[in-house]
């Protein structure tokens, strides 16, 4: 009876203890987490995990907590060994592969992210956060026809997704796409007897994965009292080509014998991508027009927030020792591919990016001018796209006298 009663005492001892112990753990995890995810104190967090590791070795939530918080200060071996061992321990602890698949594909270690994310779509098939991460892994080899693919099937697991219908678009537009399009401006003035002018242009696109060239034939034609006063013909080449992964260069050379146009014009600019969708502009200009020789800079900024591009851009025109400021910015709002989008835009002053007015350019740059138009561009019928835009402008003409302008630009392109 004695022995019973013993061994009855040492169960409820026993079962006490390991409750307490159990209770402990449980408040020692959650002091961890509050280290690390609202004190941000994470070597503080990395001694509770590991004291929690010593009093309950099998408690994998600490291996866990210990492995992000070496993650968040950068020492991702030890954050390798942590989450690798929960992994292997119990492939069910989802944030485990989650966060070692993201240390991966920041360090690019292809392989390794490869094969932790196939092991975590075995377990979980229909997450998408590990087909994302997957399509991620996939980016970094650089392979145009794997990450096609890889596309394909995950419009075919997520039909409603757009984003991933956008990436598709332009990768596939990227690699292989050469389009003819014409494209025509026709500009009214609110002052007596001037204008209207019309501006028409043709150009051939070719468009690889690393270059793009484009060739234009722009015709214009200004009137004024019913009549044509000015004609002419402009040449125009334009690149784009890729420096390296995040760097890409723009190269425009126009060349024309007309009053209408400048007799030389050449861009430059190159394009830096920056972090957190940030993109950075910073380029020269040269316009030579029949009286005088203007050369410029530009500096832009860049932003891709969700749908949305944002943009602004600032010009200096150096006309002999004077210097004449612009801007511009642009918001443009994408619902499909890079061909569907509508977009705003505004300005001050005249930039050397301007089309329709850069014959007078040496005219209009010590001039202001507030400008603000907005756009719709759509791609349909697989092959054609093209798009609408109206630019109203109060432009100062000479000194203290201003006129209101209205420009409306219409395109069509054919794609193949």
């Amino acid at each position: 009876m004695r022995k019973v009663s013993l061994f009855i005492l040492l169960n409820i001892f026993m079962n006490l203890n390991l409750s307490a112990q159990k209770i402990d753990s449980d408040s020692l995890l959650v002091q961890t987490l509050h280290e690390m995810n609202s004190a941000n104190n994470y070597l503080k967090a990395i001694q509770m995990a590991k004291k929690g590791i010593q009093i309950a070795p099998d408690y994998l939530d600490f291996h866990l907590a210990l492995g992000r918080s070496y993650q968040l200060i950068n020492e991702n071996d030890s954050a390798r060994v942590s989450f690798n061992y929960v992994i292997n321990k119990n492939p069910s602890y989802r944030d485990a592969f989650e966060y070692l698949a993201e240390l991966e594909i920041e360090e690019k270690n292809i392989l390794n992210a490869n094969t932790i994310l196939d092991k975590a779509l075995l377990h979980y098939p229909e997450e998408k956060d590990f087909h994302f991460l997957k399509l991620q892994a996939i980016e970094l080899e650089n392979d145009d026809e794997k990450l096609i693919a890889y596309l394909l099937s995950l419009i075919q697991k997520y039909p409603e997704d757009q984003n991933i219908k956008q990436q598709l678009t332009e990768l596939q537009a990227k690699s292989v796409s050469d389009r003819v399009g014409v494209n025509y401006n026709h500009t009214t003035f609110e002052r007596n007897g001037f204008g209207p002018w019309h501006l028409m242009g043709l150009q051939y696109v070719r468009e690889r994965k690393k270059f793009t060239a484009i060739g234009r034939i722009n015709y214009a034609d200004r009137r004024a009292l019913g009549a044509s006063i000015n004609t002419g013909i402009q040449y125009e080449m334009e690149t784009y080509f890729v420096n390296s992964n995040k760097g890409y260069s723009f190269v425009n050379v126009g060349y024309s014998n007309a009053i209408v146009f400048p007799k030389v014009r050449f861009s430059y600019s190159y394009f830096r991508t920056l972090a957190k969708s940030w993109e950075g502009e910073m380029g020269i200009r040269y316009t030579k027009t029949g009286a005088s020789d203007l050369y410029g800079g530009v500096l832009g900024i860049g932003k891709y927030l969700n749908s949305y591009w944002i943009n602004f851009k600032s010009y200096i025109n150096i006309d002999k020792s004077n210097l004449y400021p612009a801007f511009s910015g642009t918001v443009r709002y994408y619902f499909g591919t890079k061909y569907d989008y509508a977009t705003i835009l505004g300005g001050y002053g005249t930039s050397p990016d301007e089309k329709v007015t850069l014959g007078q350019l040496d005219q209009r740059a010590a001039l202001d001018s507030y400008r603000i138009g907005a756009g719709y561009y759509k791609l349909f019928w697989e092959h054609y796209f093209g798009g609408i835009q109206a630019m109203y402008n109060h432009q100062e003409y000479t000194p203290g006298s201003f006129q209101n302008e209205l420009d409306l630009f219409l395109s069509i392109h054919y794609k193949f």
